[in-house]
């Protein structure tokens, strides 16, 4: 590798760094949960939405994303899967904020659907949340083809990816554990409720927009 190989790696990384900071489902992902379960649970989800960033630019880097967004009838079904399981995570969030479980205990019964169990639970939770989502896919094909020329060395593009998936395991697993201190958890226990309310909010808008706009673009265009 060249030095010529290395300033599309610093772009790379510094557009990367600005899109884990942009609030969106990954985002709110990590908030919801940590604040309702913890940093354990917290940084399982943040792995499981590193692989899923690792396996989309791996994707994007091989060229397979780019074929599936141009097949029409690949990328609808994602779509349509990515913006169904938004906005099941919405409703599931809101549910555990409207349904009031008798003695005080949360009843699973009711709540199965947004209740994360284990550590397995919260990795394939972060992972499905990430890969299912088809704006990441749109992203990562963008930055790809853009960012890293096509001459660069397989050694270059094998860090590029290595580069995102630390960045974006790091990023969440920093923000799990700093809303898991104990200060922090004082008050978010208090506020629970509200985030949920407010995720549930945020996932089922992102989903119905998709599905929206998947299902009946001739309204949406």
């Amino acid at each position: 590798m060249t030095l010529d190989d290395f300033s599309p790696l610093i772009t790379l990384m510094l557009v990367h760094i600005i899109g884990l900071m942009s609030p969106g489902p990954d985002f709110a992902l990590v908030v919801q949960n940590t604040a309702k379960y913890g940093r354990v649970t917290g940084v399982y989800i943040a792995l499981g939405l590193s692989i899923g960033i690792l396996i989309h630019s791996t994707l994007s880097l091989t060229g397979i994303s780019f074929v599936i967004q141009q097949s029409p009838n690949l990328y609808l079904l994602l779509q349509i899967a990515g913006g169904s399981y938004l906005t099941y995570l919405g409703i599931g969030a809101l549910r555990s904020v409207l349904v009031k479980p008798t003695g005080g205990e949360r009843s699973d019964s009711n709540n199965a659907q947004v209740l994360i169990t284990n550590q397995s639970q919260a990795l394939f939770r972060g992972l499905t949340t990430n890969l299912l989502n088809p704006k990441a896919l749109v992203f990562f094909v963008s930055l790809m083809s853009s960012l890293i020329p096509t001459t660069m060395p397989v050694l270059g593009k094998g860090l590029a990816i290595g580069l995102l998936w630390v960045l974006s395991f790091f990023w969440f697993a920093f923000l799990a554990w700093a809303l898991s201190t104990q200060r922090v958890q004082r008050k978010l226990a208090h506020l629970t409720g509200y985030i949920d309310a407010i995720c549930g909010v945020m996932f089922c808008a992102l989903g119905l927009i998709i599905l929206v706009k998947t299902l009946m673009p001739e309204i949406t265009g």
